[in-house]
């Protein structure tokens, strides 16, 4: 797999390391750009556990770069239904066909567009209560689909949560459910060892990406780079789309 495509795979390592940059600067876009250079290269039905894998390094790098920051209150608060929530979503990712999960994948990076700012300009503060329902609907979708960060830094924001705290704690909620589903994908041979050595080694592409996130952070306006992210993820979900139909 991995010497078969080796333009790919190189392309594939230069947009994880610019799609991380990109989303250490908001919390989320790694996991609706990666997806879109790693389909050709691996096919559709093994890009979630590889993205998996992949969002391991990208989200420990940014546990590292922001850890003074992390509020584990609201982490904890995502995950006590989030969590199993999650492994519920990747296990129900595994049952699946390739014309499922291609249909399920390029609708949810589609419509990431309109929810982003559907979600921001909704963005209300959350009860205790209702931050625990919400995380554990996050928790489903983010075990089924890659690229769900948008609808948690949407939760963590309605929570107060602004800059490196919400990049923190962003990053170690998805850190922990990626184990998790990590785990589970290993368990139902979803994931074998090669396709776990190529989600490291785009995973380790990402790492960078946070420490030069954290260095533009307090430069660059809020936002800056979104219009062009969501561009290119609805050219990119269009496309996965049309090959699905195919």
């Amino acid at each position: 797999m991995i010497g078969e495509s080796p333009l790919q795979l190189a392309l594939a390592c230069a947009v994880a390391l610019v799609a991380s940059t990109l989303g250490g600067l908001s919390g989320f876009g790694t996991g609706l750009i990666l997806p879109l250079v790693l389909v050709p290269l691996v096919g559709v039905t093994k890009v979630i556990p590889l993205m998996a894998v992949a969002m391991l390094l990208t989200n420990g790098s940014r546990v590292i770069a922001y850890h003074r920051e992390i509020d584990r209150a609201q982490a904890r608060r995502i995950l006590v239904l989030g969590l199993p929530a999650c492994l519920c979503g990747a296990w129900g990712y595994t049952l699946l066909s390739a014309q499922w999960i291609t249909a399920l994948l390029g609708s949810f990076l589609l419509l990431s567009v309109p929810l982003r700012r559907v979600l921001r300009r909704a963005a209300r503060p959350l009860s205790p209560a209702m931050q625990l329902a919400a995380g554990a609907g996050f928790g489903v979708v983010n075990g089924g689909v890659t690229g769900a960060g948008v609808i948690l830094i949407s939760i963590l924001m309605s929570a107060g949560l602004t800059g490196g705290a919400l990049i923190a704690t962003d990053a170690i909620v998805s850190l922990t459910m990626g184990l998790a589903k990590v785990a589970l994908f290993g368990g139902f041979a979803a994931l074998d060892l090669e396709l776990a050595l190529l989600g490291l080694l785009i995973g380790a592409c990402t790492v960078p990406g946070a420490f030069i996130a954290r260095a533009l952070l307090a430069r660059l306006p809020a936002g800056l780079h979104a219009g062009f992210m969501e561009a290119v993820v609805v050219v990119g979900a269009l496309m996965l789309l049309v090959r699905g139909l195919r």
